[in-house]
């Protein structure tokens, strides 16, 4: 049985890799602060689980990966970084852009294929961006993402302009060849990037534990100088603190740092996993003993002494949210077909001028 978040498998023997704190609400933790992580949270999973629906009407199309369970990771790591700072992630991705301040519209009228969405809904799920936002996707190549986001910190230091990039992956893009590439030369030229490595347990559905030799995935960097720990990723304040650590530690010149979030993914890889690998049981415990929403809001009750009604108004709130969220995604136009022709090159071609002829050497004239 795969050891689970909450338990021994986040302190490790020698304490030193060990970012998660047992008693995680500190004397600096503002009431204030803590509410907007539940709200964040909340949001996040009540907007997947309406993405949820759409796809099972079959309004949503192509693959789609859901990120409840882990919402509190990128809460707490957003609340760690500077408007500047640049985001990078793979294909379970919703979470992050709410989490960057990306609006929930955009997100939703994408996965509905519409031209609402963040890529005029010519991307879905895997695939949108937000310059604004700094949030550069969202990427369906499995560890293609961790280049890039190093990429990313390349520029930060060559503007020095004192950002970070914060570029996230799963344990199962841990075992790929490019990601060691980037962390030699992240480490090389002490570039200021922070590694994340959201381990839900389970990549596509194949546990940690079956399918790498070396389960203990902080310790990726070392053979590369990079410093790696371990976080509770269900509780969003020792991940909190954990990136306050870890950002401080790229910011101050030293380098890259990685992170291996101990988390955990209620639905299956995709809305097309069945999941057969795990029980019933297992879920079902997770979702009673370790739900990050849920240890939030007991923190608030027992040491705030929120009351209910805060927590209604909140829900309130959310809900008004995704239905303006839902009616956009659901009204908002389809692409005309002309959009085909748009966002390839940095000069759009006109549908209209295009004429292929192939000549004696078969080269194509446009």
């Amino acid at each position: 049985m795969t050891q689970h978040p909450g338990s021994s498998v986040l302190s490790h023997k020698n304490n030193s890799h060990s970012l998660s704190n047992q008693n995680s609400v500190t004397s600096s933790t503002k009431v204030e602060e803590l509410l907007s992580y539940y709200e964040m949270m909340l949001l996040i999973r009540r907007f997947e689980e309406r993405a949820a629906q759409l796809y099972g009407m079959g309004k949503i199309a192509g693959f789609c990966h859901l990120y409840i369970g882990q919402e509190a990771v990128v809460t707490g790591l957003q609340s760690c970084l500077n408007p500047h700072d640049t985001v990078i992630t793979a294909y379970r991705d919703h979470g992050h852009m709410l989490a960057c301040g990306m609006d929930p519209r955009g997100v939703m009228a994408e996965l509905t294929g519409r031209v609402g969405g963040y890529s005029k809904g010519k991307g879905g799920s895997m695939h949108m961006f937000s310059r604004e936002k700094n949030f550069f996707g969202g990427h369906g190549i499995v560890g293609a993402q961790i280049p890039l986001g190093t990429g990313l910190a390349f520029a930060h230091k060559y503007r020095e302009d004192g950002g970070l990039s914060m570029a996230y992956m799963g344990d199962g893009a841990a075992n790929q060849g490019q990601v060691y590439e980037a962390f030699n030369m992240a480490s090389l030229w002490k570039l200021p990037v922070v590694y994340i490595i959201e381990n839900n347990q389970y990549a596509m559905g194949t546990s940690v534990e079956r399918s790498s030799a070396l389960p203990a995935l902080y310790k990726r960097g070392e053979a590369y100088g990079i410093p790696g720990f371990v976080v509770d990723g269900m509780d969003v304040l020792a991940v909190r603190e954990a990136g306050l650590k870890a950002t401080e530690h790229a910011r101050s010149g030293k380098g890259p740092v990685l992170l291996e979030i101990k988390t955990y993914r209620y639905r299956g890889h995709s809305m097309s996993d069945p999941g057969k690998y795990r029980s019933k049981e297992e879920v079902d415990s997770m979702k009673e003993n370790s739900d990050p929403i849920d240890n939030a809001r007991h923190l608030l009750e027992k040491n705030f002494g929120i009351q209910e009604d805060a927590f209604k108004a909140i829900d309130k709130k959310i809900k008004e949210i995704m239905v303006e969220t839902m009616e956009f995604a659901e009204t908002s136009p389809e692409p005309d077909e002309s959009e085909l022709f748009t966002d390839v090159y940095l000069n759009p071609i006109e549908s209209g001028d295009i004429t292929a002829s192939a000549s004696s050497s078969d080269e194509i004239k446009w």
